[in-house]
């Protein structure tokens, strides 16, 4: 860790800042031990389920439940932000904006060409 240099224009991340990584509170390494012995308790008794060669029914975890569903019904839990806007607008709507403006400027110099008399035609229609 002593051996970390930040990037110039990023900040440091708050798990290798030397204030917050090593001047923790005793409440605040309290509160994380309950998490991961919460956390450790339940993947204990997932694994207890998953393993157990008399299951007969099947392993109900509602957070993976929750997690299908939402990926099986993405727009229901669609919520329009600043990010989705943006994305919506550079990759639904700039690229017909350029793909006109490209086909009209160069239908513009050909119809240009065609009335000067100075456009050469690849298949010629008449001899």
């Amino acid at each position: 860790m002593a051996d970390y240099r930040g990037a110039p224009l990023a900040t440091l991340p708050k798990t290798l800042d030397p204030n917050e990584y090593f001047n923790l509170s005793p409440e605040h390494r309290r509160a994380e031990a309950e998490r991961a012995a919460l956390r450790a308790n339940l993947k204990r008794q997932y694994q207890l389920q998953l393993n157990n060669p008399h299951r007969r029914a099947l392993i109900d975890d509602p957070a993976l439940n929750r997690w299908v569903y939402a990926r099986a019904n993405p727009y229901n839990h669609f919520r329009a932000t600043n990010k989705t806007s943006l994305l919506g607008a550079l990759f639904g709507v700039a690229p017909l904006v350029v793909l006109y403006y490209v086909f009209k400027t160069d239908r513009d110099q050909r119809e240009e060409k065609i009335k000067a008399g100075t456009l050469e035609r690849k298949y010629k229609m008449s001899y």
